[in-house]
């Protein structure tokens, strides 16, 4: 039986969070993450997880905990924002390169300089080669069902590699929003018992975390996080299978909005993706073949998926909320032109960057852009492949 509830988006998180008790919980505040730990630690206080709750003093100690309990063999989760997961980055790639299974919750918020508390995927976008999964959630429904598959993931045997689960700052963690819950002996269930590949308490089989690799061992190290990312492919599918036979929920790689047939389609991440799907329903009203896909994995980057699903597409418009400074466009931009280089017959792509700090993206900016592919199709040629979106002149 499933329960609904109306709350904000951290609250969606900080649920899934009791329903998993994790072992160890290590967080450090910052808007507008504080809210999820908040919500946990009080959880914490009531008694209702046995989690072991690590107030910190930086978010650079934060994740150090977090690399440290679960090395020792803990289920560990944490939450981020911004600033935060950029103080996080030199443990960030320690946690994927010694290969223990952390959950964390990025809320998306925009880098300094200037100061800005609100919504771009700069933060996460700039951790997009740290060796995490990233899973990009649309609404609240996704955000708690993406943690509760997350567990699952990093903690795979063929995968053991941490997961970072994101929500769009303010606009998905503070917006109230209905979403089901499923019931907490299922969630528990469904993840199952946390069985340690290794653990640093193991004092039978002593091993060793952490050590000096020069060119000796270090480059076959990296090759295997390679083979790990990419065989979480799998994984990653089979526990979508599994979690939509327990809650109803599709859970795909890539979501495909009116695109099997569709001419013009906008590809882009997380919140915007239900503005894009209002417009999509207009102009299929008025005639017009639009459609929309949404990425729910950016990491592995679902190349094979988008390839296939946009093999007779006319033109493309992929939206990214985070620029690349010096690149030809953002970070999807940039990974959706090299999965369709291979494409005998290429369909016409440009990219917007738009929303940056927070900027309200409308229906009528959306309604543009498919204006504006239309024009391509009519000219055969993408005259400028890089534009701002609402961005003032």
């Amino acid at each position: 039986m499933v329960k609904k509830h109306v709350e904000v988006g951290t609250t969606a998180v900080a649920m899934a969070m009791r329903q998993i008790n994790p072992d160890v919980v290590a967080a450090y505040p910052i808007t507008p993450q504080t809210a999820i730990v908040q919500t946990f630690s009080q959880y914490v206080a009531d008694g209702k997880v046995d989690t072991e709750f690590i107030t910190v003093e930086s978010e650079h100690s934060a994740m150090s905990s977090c690399v440290g309990a679960a090395a020792a063999g803990a289920r560990v989760m944490t939450a981020t924002s911004s600033a935060g997961l950029a103080l996080m980055w030199e443990i960030l790639s320690v946690a994927s390169g010694l290969r223990v299974p952390i959950t964390m919750v990025n809320v998306n918020r925009a880098l300094s300089a200037p100061i800005n508390i609100h919504c771009d995927h700069s933060d996460s976008m700039g951790a997009r080669d740290s060796g995490w999964v990233q899973i990009y959630s649309e609404n609240s429904q996704e955000v708690y069902d993406n943690v509760i598959q997350a567990i699952k993931i990093s903690e795979n045997e063929e995968v053991r590699l941490p997961v970072m689960v994101m929500m769009d700052g303010f606009i998905i963690s503070h917006g109230i929003e209905e979403f089901e819950t499923l019931e907490d002996g299922d969630v528990k269930n469904f993840i199952g018992e946390n069985r340690p590949k290794f653990s640093l308490l193991n004092i039978k089989e002593p091993v060793t975390h952490g050590p000096l690799q020069l060119f000796d061992y270090y480059f076959e190290t990296k090759r295997q996080q390679v083979d790990a990312i990419y065989k979480s492919r799998l994984v990653i599918r089979e526990v979508g299978k599994e979690y939509e036979k327990l809650s109803g929920r599709s859970q795909p790689i890539i979501e495909k909005y009116f695109a099997d047939d569709a001419e013009l389609i906008i590809i882009v991440l997380s919140s915007t993706a239900g503005t894009a799907k209002s417009v999509v329903n207009e102009l299929r009203k008025e005639g017009l073949k639009v459609g929309l896909i949404k990425p729910r994995i950016f990491r592995p980057f679902p190349y094979y998926e988008l390839k296939e699903a946009l093999k007779n597409t006319k033109a493309i418009a992929v939206l990214d909320r985070s620029n690349s400074f010096g690149a030809q466009g953002g970070p999807l931009y940039i990974e959706i032109r090299s999965a369709l280089y291979e494409l005998t017959k290429k369909p016409l792509i440009k990219n917007y960057i738009y929303g940056l700090g927070g900027r309200d993206i409308s229906l009528e900016n959306i309604r543009s852009v498919y204006s504006d592919l239309e024009d391509i199709t009519k000219i055969s040629r993408v005259e400028k492949p890089v534009s701002y979106l609402g961005v003032r002149k």
